[in-house]
């Protein structure tokens, strides 16, 4: 193998620096607990159960945002950003997530797919545009359920 070099130790310090690159990598997963809480097994278990926990109401409190008026998916984020602290499938969830988010963004970037989408959005808008013309002009402005006798 040609290291570049006439020395022999050349090509463990090159293979040392591939196997750092990799370890600094996979340290990037795992739990970002303090040191002293993961020296001890039940505070660590007791510290993995709450990070859950405050992950689960915020993912929940997320949830329940998603019909109502509010940041719903962002605040399901957020529970997810609190799980991946303590857990690598969260963290290869919310990796995953960024990934397809800056793809979708980069999509969106497109000339073509911009065209189509407003294409697209004004198309829609006349046709609800019609529909409320059709109404209007069938029924006018009074509501199809008669209120003034309740």
């Amino acid at each position: 193998m040609n290291t570049g070099s006439s020395e022999p130790g050349e090509a463990a310090v090159v293979a040392d620096e591939t196997k750092r690159d990799e370890v600094q990598r996979e340290q990037g997963l795992g739990s970002r607990a303090p040191e002293f809480i993961k020296g001890r097994r039940l505070l660590h278990v007791s510290w993995q159960v709450c990070v859950f926990l405050v992950g689960l109401a915020v993912v929940v409190g997320g949830i329940i945002l998603l019909p109502l008026p509010g940041p719903g998916w962002v605040i399901i984020f957020g529970g997810m950003a609190i799980w991946a602290t303590e857990f690598v499938w969260a963290q290869l969830v919310l990796r995953w997530t960024k990934h397809k988010v800056t793809e979708a963004a980069q999509r969106a970037l497109d000339p073509k797919v911009r065209r189509r989408n407003i294409i697209l959005t004004t198309i829609g808008c006349v046709i609800i545009g019609v529909l409320a013309g059709v109404y209007l002009w069938k029924f006018g402005l009074a509501m199809p359920w008669k209120i003034e006798n309740q």
